[in-house]
């Protein structure tokens, strides 16, 4: 199939002339800045932070290339992933018009995103076992598909999509393909994103919210074409991201090593945690995870759920979604929250079972 961006793209985007900030139109560190009407005095805060940010985000990006293997030039950053998928929606979709393909069980904000832009979603449910069902999702495109969105390793499930599923799509529709790769550094696969020269209909997300332990700091990446990236640059708010968290991010992306150790220990707890939920009698399934966390089948999960909360043990519900039913979420934790997990599980399931 023949991509063409610009037929994809909504016409007053194209033509749209974007705001051009202070920090556009002179982009040097030096010099007496009276062109942005900032506080030339400082900061109220011991912190000096009284001037806008880098709105490029140029050193970071530099920075995150280099180990993530990509060109400055095809990376946005964002505030968390949700602000690229929210600018996809804005970029590509006409209200009211167009439509997406999710498959559900998904990432839920692709779905809410989707309604706050007054786009139609359709959705093509994966398998029983978690995996595309490449052929419906095809069968599903209409002349006003825009975007497929495909969630790898998928969350709630934890499964990593059969990469042969995924490019089936990428050369068989002629939209934009998002492959949200927010659990990836905790797979044994490769990021997409190490393939944006074959696919010039592919955008892949990633976030600093989970292996790197950043969440508070919401840094969100997407890797496209140099073409994709300028246009989210393009209807982009001028200063998304502050400078506390450049700064600190830039900081933090020094340690490698640690972040490493950490995603090596990560996987250590959960091949014990999993462990331990499948010697659980009651424990009806623990799917098999390429992420942070398990999806188990349990008797009456959202009875379970509950009791947990009263333990103060909180999981995830997601016994109401779609191909979930009965089933928790468990992010893994340290060992000590795993064994208090563990031992908690077992005493709810156990008497719950034998009062129902």
């Amino acid at each position: 199939m023949a991509f063409d961006l610009q037929k994809l793209l909504r016409p007053h985007i194209a033509s749209l002339k974007p705001y051009s900030s202070a920090r556009d139109e002179y982009t040097g560190e030096e010099g007496i800045f009276l062109d942005a009407n900032e506080n030339a005095l400082g900061s109220v805060s011991e912190q000096t932070f009284n001037r806008y940010p880098d709105p490029y985000q140029s050193k970071l990006k530099k920075k995150l290339g280099e180990i993530k293997q990509v060109l400055p030039a095809n990376i946005f950053l964002g505030n968390g992933s949700d602000e690229a998928i929210d600018l996809l929606f804005r970029a590509f979709c006409n209200p009211g018009v167009d439509n997406v393909i999710i498959m559900p069980p998904t990432y839920g904000m692709y779905e809410v995103s989707a309604g706050i832009n007054d786009v139609a979603t359709k959705k093509v449910p994966l398998s029983s076992s978690f995996e595309i069902e490449v052929e419906k999702v095809l069968e599903a495109v209409d002349q006003h598909t825009k975007i497929i969105f495909i969630c790898s390793p998928n969350n709630p499930s934890g499964n990593k999509i059969s990469r042969q599923s995924i490019y089936q799509i990428l050369t068989k529709f002629d939209g934009l393909v998002v492959i949200d790769e927010a659990y990836i550094d905790f797979s044994d696969e490769p990021s997409f994103s190490l393939e944006l020269n074959h696919y010039p209909n592919m955008l892949v997300m990633q976030t600093l919210s989970k292996a790197w332990g950043l969440a508070a700091l919401r840094l969100g990446m997407a890797y496209a074409s140099k073409e994709i990236i300028g246009i989210l640059n393009k209807i982009k708010p001028p200063y998304n991201i502050s400078g506390l968290t450049q700064d600190t991010v830039l900081k933090a992306m020094g340690n490698t090593k640690v972040l490493a150790d950490m995603v090596k220990e990560i996987l250590v707890q959960k091949d014990k945690l999993e462990l331990a939920l499948e010697q659980i009698p009651e424990v009806e399934k623990v799917y098999p995870s390429a992420a942070n966390f398990l999806l188990a089948k349990v008797p009456h999960a959202n009875q379970v759920y509950q009791k947990l909360i009263e333990e103060k043990i909180i999981v995830r519900d997601r016994s109401k979604v779609q191909r979930c039913e009965d089933c928790l979420r468990i992010t893994v934790g340290n060992e000590e929250e795993n064994k208090q997990f563990i031992q908690a599980l077992k005493e709810v399931l156990h008497v719950y079972t034998k009062t129902t």
